[in-house]
């Protein structure tokens, strides 16, 4: 049998040892845990690659899920963020800037009729609930199965499929991420499958008139880019018109990443409360919530909270105000669209070699490779599919010098600097042809 490939950890092994010591896991954020010899500490990032304290040099597709759209130390950025530094930093009072980068915003996303900066994806797609709340009066809300929406007590509940008899008629429990979610939370969640129109209109139906809000990703940047039908989503806006309910779309993830307007004006929908994160800044921490005014004038002393202290910070903006300058006036969505389409071909050529059946879903921005004719159209279809094919080859993949998330939940990002350094992509489809090969030589791995 072929010699399984192997890196040098031994650097990133040390220092995982130290940090347990202190840190949780090792890590700051559990999901940059992949195992104790396997977890790797950064030593720096630049364009569409990431270096750890050993030396490896990996052409990365995880991208801080997905931040880095111009890649790693954009010089142009940095620059702008350097001049961001000079301002001072945070004040908890208002800069220029603010509006400067909320009409931009407002250009390019006809739904931010009004905008608000915050912090994270988490951070504003709370406040966009609580914004949702405070304008209907009501406190339920529906989530779509599969949907991500940052971690905090309301978004972390899921269908409990692991436990689920798929010949059943009733839907999956409900039930949290994890432990320390109160109980009582649940009792104001719903949730529908994804591209179930009857479904949705069910719920709707028995539920409209209490619910808040519908937040819904049309690209599920945390369940392998698995996208909506248009006309669900079409369908979703005329159901909250109907009830009475406030559509959030929520493209933390697909903002400013898959179209100047992001998915929604890909899709023609018009949500009532949107929110943008990941791709605002090229990975300086930003967030925005942004809709209709007459919603959006609920942030207000008597109405909505919304506040924090580092939000609008001045090194932030400065970033924002770049990143979307770059992405909204030159070439750089295209190079980043027809880098992803470049990619697929040169893999889907490696696998049709082989007769191995697979598929896409996604934006060539940020996909997801199935192993199947037919990619899933829900979290249910995901969650039943095999998809051991692929998270074995991720494993030998990383092993490689390939990032990419080590499960097949995660999209493989796109940013432009891969589009403009031709050996990413060489570099990227020797290792999955190599990668596929020692699946199939050595079988898939089980836990």
């Amino acid at each position: 049998m072929t010699a399984l490939p192997k890196r040098n950890l031994d650097k990133s092994n040390a220092q995982f040892q130290r940090a347990l010591k202190r840190l949780p896991l090792g890590v700051s954020s559990t999901f940059r845990y992949w195992g104790d010899d396997r977890t790797i500490y950064v030593h720096h990032g630049k364009g569409g690659r990431t270096w750890d304290i050993d030396g490896n040099n990996y052409v990365d597709y995880r991208l801080g899920y997905g931040p880095a759209i111009l890649g790693y130390a954009d010089d142009r950025v940095d620059a702008a963020a350097s001049k961001g530094m000079e301002v001072g930093g945070v004040f908890a009072l208002s800069t220029e800037r603010e509006l400067i980068v909320a009409d931009r915003i407002s250009r390019m996303v006809p739904a931010a009729e009004l905008v608000r900066f915050s912090n994270s994806g988490t951070e504003a797609v709370m406040a966009a609930l609580r914004l949702a709340r405070a304008y209907t009066g009501r406190e339920q809300y529906l989530l779509v199965e599969g949907g991500y929406h940052g971690l905090f007590d309301a978004a972390m509940w899921m269908s409990n499929m692991d436990e689920w008899d798929l010949g059943s008629n009733q839907d999956p429990e409900l039930v949290p991420y994890g432990k320390g979610i109160p109980p009582t939370v649940k009792q104001l969640a719903h949730i529908t499958p994804m591209n179930n129109y009857e479904r949705l209109e069910d719920m709707f139906k028995k539920h409209g008139d209490k619910l808040a809000a519908m937040l819904i990703e049309p690209i599920q940047g945390n369940c392998c880019s698995i996208m909506a039908e248009v006309e669900y989503v079409r369908l979703a806006r005329e159901l909250c018109t109907k009830y009475g309910v406030m559509l959030i779309i929520d493209e933390v993830k697909s903002g400013f990443r898959v179209g100047k307007s992001g998915i929604q004006g890909l899709m023609g929908v018009t949500p009532d409360i949107t929110t943008f994160a990941k791709a605002v800044a090229n990975g300086y921490p930003i967030s925005v919530v942004a809709g209709r005014e007459e919603v959006m004038r609920h942030f207000r002393y008597g109405g909505a909270s919304h506040g924090g202290t580092y939000t609008a910070h001045s090194v932030s903006l400065a970033a924002a105000e770049e990143t979307l300058r770059i992405l909204d006036e030159t070439d750089a969505l295209e190079t980043i669209a027809n880098y992803g389409e470049s990619l697929k071909a040169g893999i889907s050529k490696i696998l049709d070699a082989r007769n191995i059946v697979h598929s896409y879903t996604g934006h060539p921005s940020m996909f997801g490779l199935f192993f199947a004719e037919t990619p899933p159209n829900n979290y249910r279809a995901w969650k039943t599919s095999d998809y051991s094919f692929y998270d074995t080859m991720a494993h030998y993949l990383h092993d490689l010098n390939i990032i990419v998330e080590p499960d097949s939940r995660e999209p493989w990002f796109i940013c432009e600097a891969h589009g403009k350094d031709p050996s990413c992509l060489t570099d990227t489809l020797n290792a999955v042809e190599r990668a596929v090969d020692l699946v199939l030589e050595h079988g898939v791995m089980t836990e």
